[in-house]
């Protein structure tokens, strides 16, 4: 409790920093547990530049964009009603979802050094599947996200669902 009232605190003084920064937390927890629980690397086989590129990339892309994306769509469609809540979501999942996995995968893939030929290639045959996987699971999410938890709280509570998330695009895009 005391952790979550620290967390509180720091979100109040400094809600950009701290949104960011645990976006890439979540990141890096999403791929060490991609690389230990999913992969079955061990200790010894873990990459940890991996797991540093993938921190950088929440920090860097992923923190930014979605808590701005929650922003612009409070601002596009105010109000906490349940039909504002389900328009968000719609909105959310029918644009935002889809750009952001087509912008993603291959940031991903550039910073793994892939060729633009052959990120290309891994987008095309990746980015279905992935955007599929997403609908699982987001819509759901994100319904309540919109209609329960207020605008500073909603990157960390998408980011704490997200480690579950973050593993599956951890092991996504590392897949040769």
């Amino acid at each position: 409790m005391a952790l979550w009232r620290a967390y509180q605190r720091a979100l109040a003084v400094h809600p950009w920093k701290v949104q960011v920064l645990t976006a890439g937390s979540l990141m890096g927890l999403g791929d060490i547990i991609s690389q230990q629980l999913v992969e079955r690397r061990g200790l010894q086989e873990h990459q940890t530049g991996r797991t540093l590129t993938m921190v950088s990339l929440g920090c860097g892309f992923v923190g930014p964009v979605v808590g701005g994306w929650y922003k612009v769509l409070d601002q596009l469609i105010p109000g906490t009603t349940k039909v504002d809540a389900l328009k968000k979501m719609l909105l959310d999942q029918g644009g935002f979802a889809p750009c952001f996995l087509g912008c993603f995968l291959p940031l991903i893939g550039t910073l793994n050094g892939l060729s633009a030929q052959d990120n290309w290639a891994k987008l095309r045959r990746d980015y279905p599947d992935a955007l599929i996987t997403n609908y699982y699971l987001w819509p759901a999410v994100q319904l309540a996200n919109f209609y329960l938890v207020p605008l500073h709280y909603r990157l960390a509570v998408v980011q704490c669902v997200a480690v579950i998330w973050n593993s599956y695009l951890s092991w996504k895009a590392h897949q040769r």
